[in-house]
């Protein structure tokens, strides 16, 4: 007796679209898909950057914190239903492990109106994990804007 095998695929089975769901890839790939997203109002891109995990959080400006991958999609459905988010990000500052990397970036923001277009600097921190399925962001946190890109920083002391 032969055994037949059918499998059904809600979706055609085709090599990965976003660099971000590809294994091997590194959290800059991940950073990367999550800011071209957000260019984009791609909201499978943007949850493809998303860990698979029940307490991932996003804070957007003058919004509550999401906690979970269902309020997080709800979050930036309703930030794209307002047109395109002309976000992009500067001045990278990051820590890096084995498993875990802490980026903080300032965000260039071009806020576009009929009248006119004005532009508005973020503070984003973002945190990605390595997981079985490659790197993913668990933890995403932006600032109120700017008008300019300010930061502070010195050196010479090291912490231990």
């Amino acid at each position: 007796m032969r055994a037949v095998v059918i499998i059904v695929c809600s979706r055609p089975m085709s090599k990965p679209r976003y660099r971000a769901v590809q294994h091997g890839g590194s959290a800059d790939d991940v950073e990367a898909a999550f800011y071209e997203a957000l260019q984009t109002s791609d909201i499978e891109q943007m949850m493809a950057c998303w860990a698979d995990e029940d307490d991932i959080v996003c804070v957007l400006p003058g919004n509550p914190r999401l906690v979970g991958a269902t309020a997080i999609r709800s979050g930036f459905t309703n930030l794209f239903a307002g047109g395109t988010v002309y976000a992009r990000p500067e001045r990278l500052r990051k820590v890096e492990s084995l498993g875990s990397a802490v980026h903080n970036v300032l965000e260039r923001v071009d806020l576009v109106t009929n009248e006119s277009t004005r532009q508005v600097w973020l503070v984003a921190t973002n945190v990605y994990f390595k997981t079985a399925q490659g790197w993913r962001l668990v933890a995403h946190h932006a600032s109120s804007g700017q008008n300019e890109a300010a930061e502070a920083t010195q050196s010479g002391q090291v912490l231990h």
